[in-house]
């Protein structure tokens, strides 16, 4: 293979993990443009190297080599940048989209490296029609996580003003202080709806209750 034709591989592979790297930047995700473009372009340049870096060793005596053993690499550690864009606050998940697309996007410079263009290209473009697909979906279950700091007899208030609210409120948590201030909690919430105006009247009347201190929904 011609050192042009790698060049080739190479530049393909980061423009491809580009399109993907813009879609999660388009969406104010962890990992972007950038971060996909370099681990396309990198994953592309260690399937080079296995595949073709140790021509010079074919032939010798004693000698066995593997071509899929340093791309196989990748795969496992790239596992390790995608873990970094996962984020865990009181039981939710965020990140794991982005993890997997640093994930796929690693396969993608893999498969380009390796010369699989249609396969590459094609991959691209399913994951790109797949999270735009999924990303209409779920702006339509579109919540809003509510953070409530209030003392521990506005507990009961605040859940009935939860409670009597026109919109589907889930996953209700409450958390005492026991190690700061026994008399003090945190109630966490979700709300799902698109109505800004429903989130405001929420916010409002959990601010008139007289133990709640402070009140967050974003």
């Amino acid at each position: 293979m011609s050192q042009w034709e790698m060049i080739l591989r190479l530049i393909l592979s980061g423009v491809l993990g580009a399109l993907i790297g813009f879609e999660r930047r388009s969406h104010f995700k962890e990992a972007g443009l950038r971060t996909h473009f370099v681990v396309a372009l990198g994953s592309a340049l260690i399937m080079l190297v296995s595949k073709y870096g140790f021509e010079d060793l074919v032939g010798s005596q004693s000698v066995s080599l593997d071509p899929s053993r340093v791309a196989a690499q990748v795969v496992s550690g790239i596992g390790f940048l995608g873990a970094g864009t996962i984020i865990v606050e009181h039981q939710s998940v965020k990140g794991l989209t982005t993890a997997a697309g640093l994930w796929a996007t690693a396969g993608i410079g893999i498969a380009i490296g390796a010369g699989m263009y249609i396969p590459g290209v094609s991959a691209t473009i399913l994951i790109l029609i797949g999270l735009e697909i999924f990303n209409k979906m779920e702006k339509a279950t579109l919540y809003s996580t509510g953070k409530i700091s209030l003392e521990i007899e506005g507990i009961n208030p605040a859940l009935d003003v939860l409670k009597a609210s026109k919109v589907k409120v889930s996953n209700i948590q409450v958390n005492r202080h026991l190690k700061f201030n026994a008399s003090e909690a945190k109630l966490v919430f979700r709300i799902y709806t698109r109505n800004q105006d429903e989130i405001n009247k929420i916010m409002t009347s959990l601010l008139k209750i007289e133990y709640v201190k402070t009140v967050d929904i974003e």
